[in-house]
């Protein structure tokens, strides 16, 4: 007794066949998202119509095995190359909201190993439809010697949408057009952003005042309905006109209020004044009420142009501006020049000299500057000038010259700035000349022209200055893939020399130059030298973590590589077994041969020497590893899920069984897989059923297969699969397996899901697909691809051409499915175009009693070029299957086709599609690899012994 309840329990054994079943990945997109529309446009690609806003939802439908990865991208549009947007990695692509930004062409790319990448692709065309915006333009012109005047009025009317929108234009309720109104015309001017359409008013007369809509359509594609806007045309319409309380220039000190008003002297509509500050947003704390712009408190950074803008939709927008300047002082620099005439360097008695002062301001131009010696105004002489703007400096910039130079023209000199009657304080620059004042030297000291640092650590780098007086030094990168400083700046400025790097990376690296600066010094070629820095940093290396599988008895090499690292060598290897040190170590191979790897050496694997190995690195600086997991365990097998049909519902209970197939992950890398142990467990619950299913010889590619028994409907359950070898337990897969008699069936695979053709009719449906059409077929009949819209896709259909003749009937029957509810929907699309088209029936065949074939559905004639759907609710009593039976008609351009046939328990949905859109159900619909249901000799043996 304990033997058949556990037969009962156990799963009808496998069988297997020899035939690899690798295949390379298939690939292809429905939706099942809000789509407007999925059609083909004039160069045979599929387009996706979606409105803005809605969800976009795209599935990739793959077959291949192992089970293809799945990757979604996006370009702009089918002339990019350019991916835009990050990756999904997901069977399903789903945007909630999506925005007009985010059409454009989608791929999607499944891989698998085997064979090269499918790829498919779909265009989205996002629709929408913005609010329209009216301007209204004004001209008048003499006429006739200034007798009298003409006056044309232009009412522009410009939108955004996709597609592009149709216009209206209206007087009142009265809709306009050239035909009807020769005081009117209607035009689209050439060169505009958007779509625009203007309305022309000649020789303005009494009653085109009046209201005027312009009302915008996208012909409700994807239900978007019309806007429109409106503008009322008066004699008094005119543009809005504006003036300013203070002049455009509004100098002010540093800590007073700032109100400037911004007054309307005309414009009908009343206009809407709006305020904003360039560069930037306003100040903090600046107020904005109409045409009033106050600034408390006004500081330096508050300078810059505000603007006043008016705007009515007549005419162009009144804009004015007032530039404010704060006063400020800041930044005085002064230079020393020698004689320019004789291309001097030095100071020397009987040559010129001019010494110069510079502070940036604002306003620049109403900076005095005054000039002291010794403490004293400097006195003007022959010898001694004072001149403004000199053209080789900075702009407003005062230079004292001193004519050939005598010792008595020694001393210090200052120089003061000042906003005369202004509360700015004054800034003021001092400089000595005397025999000592000498132009600058630059030098690295000894022993810092390389430095050398850790990653992440700071660094100093340091340039030495000589000379009187001293200049700041003023910082570069050489690199030129590198011209900025860490500071992000292209040239930094340091008062003492150093360039202070906070945690140095390594991109850091580089040569670095200082150079005096032309400031603050002598105004002479500037000097400069150079530094090295080297940002040294731990080694990188690979593999960081790999997984060696080897039979027991074979060698196997483990090799650690330098990839990057500063300084580029190993300094040392140390090899550890599950966390202990080798002992004795690895030969070492001598650093001339193996700077940039280190190898370790297995002679057999074994149980004992299987495990974890780890290789650090040193390169003095840090250290890596690289890490081994040494094993002769099997790899996990690979399931298979492109089984046609693999679930299958019993007449006489509530059970389903379910084919499982596999294949075994590179089974030549170990050693030969002896069994597999099974383990099947209901969902939410804890016990499961173990079974260990031995096996023969098991090769790449070879499908394996086990059936599922006794599984009860509806619950699904987690399935895991472990191979066992000499060496012990590999690698455990698992899935999840659902029943389901929600199938739907694209016709992909060859087995064309368990439909057979009828004995006892008069011809066979076909298989085919756009690619094995037959191209000498009969035009003006018969789909061009299949529901998708792939040429890669397949359906069902019936060729109607010679030997055929009218009332010649094809049957296709489905599989026997168990009833196990009242009512069920049958959903399938047809194609029935051609002049001769004759019946598509469909009928269900009762198995209670014998066979008993009920008409469910019909319909002839011929319904156009397009892929229409229908939805047949049955109930049947019991055991049943479907028949969709085609006639033929009275000619030859009569093929009817059919595809992507789904049934499912409950009533069928209340409200059909509309029978001229043409849809792509989402659903699984990829092509399977064969697979016959065998039970074998073993099934009929344990049903024995069970009796």
């Amino acid at each position: 007794m304990e033997v058949t309840c556990l037969l009962l329990l156990a799963l009808i054994p496998f069988h297997c066949r020899g035939q690899g079943v690798y295949a390379p990945a298939q690939a292809q997109i429905v939706h099942a998202g809000q789509a407007c529309v999925v059609k083909e446009d004039n160069i045979s690609e599929r387009v996706y119509t979606i409105r803005e806003g809605d969800t976009l939802m795209l599935q990739c439908l793959v077959t291949g095995h192992p089970r293809p990865q799945v990757r979604w991208t996006k370009t702009a549009g089918s002339a990019s190359d350019k991916f835009q947007e990050t990756s999904v990695f997901n069977e399903t692509l789903r945007i909630e909201r999506i925005a007009r930004t985010q059409g454009g062409r989608y791929y999607c790319k499944a891989e698998n190993g085997v064979g090269v990448p499918a790829i498919k692709s779909i265009r989205v065309d996002v629709q929408y439809l913005d609010e329209p915006v009216l301007t209204v333009h004004q001209t008048v012109s003499d006429v006739r010697g200034n007798f009298y005047q003409e006056k044309t009025v232009f009412l522009r009317c410009t939108v955004n949408s996709n597609p592009p929108a149709r216009f209206i234009w209206k007087r009142g309720s009265d809709t306009l057009s050239h035909s009807q109104d020769n005081g009117v015309d209607i035009y689209e001017p050439l060169y505009t952003q958007g779509e625009t359409k203007v309305l022309k008013l000649k020789n303005l007369r009494p009653q085109d005042y009046a209201s005027y809509t312009c009302q915008v359509s996208v012909r409700n594609v994807c239900g978007i309905p019309d806007k429109a806007i409106t503008f009322r045309l008066t004699n008094t319409t005119a543009p809005p006109a504006l003036k300013l309380s203070v002049n455009e220039t509004l100098v002010v000190n540093p800590g007073e209020n700032v109100t400037v008003q911004c007054l309307l002297t005309g414009g009908d509509p009343l206009p809407e004044l709006q305020w904003s500050h360039g560069p930037g947003p306003l100040p903090l704390g600046a107020l904005a009420q109409g045409g009033t712009l106050s600034i408390p408190s006004v500081q330096a950074r508050d300078s810059g142009y505000y603007n006043c803008t008016a705007t009515n939709n007549v005419g162009n927008p009144a804009k004015k501006t007032v530039n404010l300047l704060v006063r400020s002082m800041k930044n005085a620099t002064f230079q020393i020049t020698p004689d320019v005439i004789k291309e001097s360097e030095n100071i020397q008695l009987g040559q010129d000299l001019k010494l110069s002062c510079h502070v940036d301001a604002v306003p620049q131009e109403k900076v005095t500057y005054q000039w002291f010696k010794n403490g004293k105004p400097a006195r003007m002489s022959k010898r001694l000038l004072v001149t403004r703007n000199d053209p080789e400096l900075p702009a407003v910039t005062s230079s004292l010259e001193l004519i050939d130079l005598h010792f008595s023209d020694y001393g210090t000199y200052l120089c003061m700035a000042s906003f005369p009657g202004a509360p700015v304080p004054d800034l003021s620059v001092e400089v000595n000349i005397s025999s000592e004042t000498v132009p600058p030297t630059i030098s690295v000291p000894k022993g810092r022209a390389v430095v050398t640092v850790r990653e992440g650590s700071p660094a100093e780098l340091q340039c030495e200055v000589r000379g009187k007086p001293r200049p700041p030094v003023l910082w570069s990168r050489v690199d030129k893939e590198a011209a900025l400083l860490p500071s992000g700046l292209p040239l930094e400025e340091t008062p003492d020399g150093k360039l202070r790097l906070e945690r140095v990376s390594r991109d850091m690296s580089g040569t670095y130059r200082c150079q005096t600066a032309r400031y603050n010094g002598f105004n002479v070629r500037p000097r400069e030298a150079q530094v090295q820095l080297n940002v040294q940093f731990p080694p990188e290396v690979e593999p960081s973590s790999q997984d060696v599988r080897q039979a027991l008895g074979r060698p196997v090499l483990l090799r650690c590589s330098l990839l990057r690292g500063s300084p580029q060598r190993i300094a040392s290897a140390v090899w550890r077994f599950k966390g202990q040190l080798l002992l004795p170590p690895p030969p070492v191979v001598p650093a001339a041969e193996a700077l940039d790897h280190a190898e370790l050496h297995l002679d057999a694997v074994t149980r004992d020497s299987s495990g974890s190995y780890e290789c650090s690195v040193s390169n003095d600086v840090g250290s890596a590893a690289c890490l081994f997991q040494v094993s002769a365990k099997a790899y996990s097998p690979e399931f298979y899920f492109d089984t046609p049909n693999p679930t299958r519902s019993h007449k006489l209970s509530k059970n389903y069984s379910y084919v499982l197939q596999w294949t075994q992950r590179e089974p030549d890398a170990v050693d030969p897989v002896l069994n597999y142990r099974l383990s099947v467990r209901q969902l939410n619950q804890h016990n499961a059923v173990v079974k260990a299913i031995p096996v023969r010889r098991v090769e790449k590619g070879q499908l394996l297969e086990y059936i599922l028994t006794d599984l009860r409907v509806p619950h699904s359950y987690e399935v895991r699969l472990t191979p066992y070898t000499t060496f012990g337990a590999g690698d455990m897969a698992s899935r999840i397996i659902h029943y389901t008699e929600h199938n739907t069936c694209h016709f992909e695979d060859e087995k064309i899901c368990g439909y057979t053709q009828d004995l006892t009719d008069n011809f066979d449906w076909t298989r085919q697909n756009a690619l094995t059409q037959n191209p000498k077929r009969s035009p003006n009949t018969g789909p061009p691809t299949d529901i998708s819209g792939t040429p890669e896709g397949y359906y069902m259909f019936i060729e109607t051409s010679r030997p055929r003749e009218l009332g010649d009937r094809a049957r296709l029957v489905s599989p026997l499915y168990n009833a196990s509810a009242k009512f069920y929907c049958v959903s399938f699309f047809y194609h029935m175009y051609g002049k001769h088209i004759g019946s598509l029936n469909l009928l269900v065949r009762s198995r209670n009693k014998g066979a008993l074939d009920t008409h469910a559905w019909s319909l002839s004639g011929n319904k156009g070029n397009v892929w229409q759907q229908v939805h047949v609710p049955i109930n049947p009593s019991g055991p049943f299957q479907i028949i969709f039976e085609g006639v033929r008609g009275s000619g030859y351009l009569g093929d009817i086709a059919i595809d992507d046939v789904t049934l499912k328990k409950g009533e069928c949905p209340r409200k059909q599609m509309d029978p001229n859109k043409v849809v792509v159900m989402p659903g699984s619909g990829a092509p399977c690899q064969s697979s016959p249901q065998l039970w074998g000799p073993m099934a009929i043996f344990f049903l024995a012994l069970q009796r």
